[in-house]
């Protein structure tokens, strides 16, 4: 009876998350750099596809997406792989592949442009720019800010294991970010914060999902669906209801039960309300006394 509905079917398998085709883009995206390295050098390399000034004067503003697939040694790279495989996998399982992606770009994006702002301005920050950590760093951010309290162990050295709450984990990577760009050096500390403020701006003020539940756990967060509520939806609230006990089980199922199945499908059996809670408890009773 419930075999023909569209929340019943089993969606189709998706054998490559967006965090694994991530991480096999950039080792990828690693190799072709360093092929390209070898045949023309790594400065002609760094004019056309790293993130810098002249670049974006020239036109090259698909730099802005290019450097974020660039790193500057296989350690760099192993770093950033290491980050977006927890904090991608952990966003994926909360927002969607689409959602985590876009949040990855963009923060990536904002990132680089904040430090092109900054290079603009200050002759020091003036330098090509590679690397996925804008974009990791936006994953950071914006688990942080979904889940302050969540507990995270961290290897030091890769030996020494230290467990603080992700809150805290931003905030000291805040304090080194922000304090770097004092200190000057290598790292593009200016694209590290705007990926941060982006984390954190797309969970606080984005506003394209719902849900509730626990990251990592049994329960994962569903986005909000964007389709219309469906017409049965509409039908089933305009009615004139009788008692739902005093319906029969095929009816009470179309009438009562399907409506909210399909809101948990859209939107998460987080939710339901209270008396659509009590109709599925009436509707398991209907089923174990049929």
């Amino acid at each position: 009876m419930l075999d023909d509905r569209s929340y019943m079917r089993t969606p189709p398998r998706q054998y490559w998350s967006m965090t694994t085709l991530l991480l096999v883009s950039l080792v990828v995206c690693y190799v072709i750099q360093w092929i390209l390295q070898t045949e023309l050098g790594q400065r002609r390399v760094d004019e056309v596809f790293a993130l810098s000034i002249a670049g974006l004067k020239e036109g090259r503003y698909y730099q802005l997406i290019t450097f974020q697939f660039m790193h500057g040694g296989l350690l760099h790279l192993v770093f950033n792989m290491f980050g977006l495989y927890f904090f991608g996998r952990a966003m994926e399982q909360a927002l969607g592949g689409k959602e985590m992606l876009r949040l990855y770009l963009l923060s990536g994006t904002i990132g680089g442009l904040l430090q092109v702002g900054l290079g603009l301005a200050f002759s020091k920050f003036d330098a090509p720019v590679v690397g996925a950590s804008a974009g990791i760093f936006g994953l950071v951010a914006a688990f942080a800010t979904r889940e302050p309290n969540y507990p995270i162990t961290l290897l030091v050295f890769f030996i020494i294991p230290v467990t603080l709450l992700a809150k805290w984990l931003l905030l000291i990577e805040g304090v080194v970010t922000v304090s770097g760009l004092f200190m000057g050096g290598n790292t593009a500390h200016g694209a590290h914060l705007g990926g941060m403020l982006t984390g954190i701006a797309f969970i606080k003020w984005g506003g394209w999902w719902e849900g509730a539940g626990v990251l990592w756990g049994a329960g994962t967060r569903r986005r909000a669906s964007r389709q219309p509520v469906r017409a049965s939806v509409l039908r089933a609230a305009r009615r004139p209801r009788k008692n739902a006990e005093e319906l029969p089980p095929a009816e009470f199922i179309s009438r009562e039960v399907d409506p909210i199945l399909e809101k948990i499908s859209a939107q998460g059996i987080h939710s339901l309300t209270e008396r659509e809670r009590q109709i599925l408890e009436s509707a398991r009773n209907k089923m174990a006394r049929k």
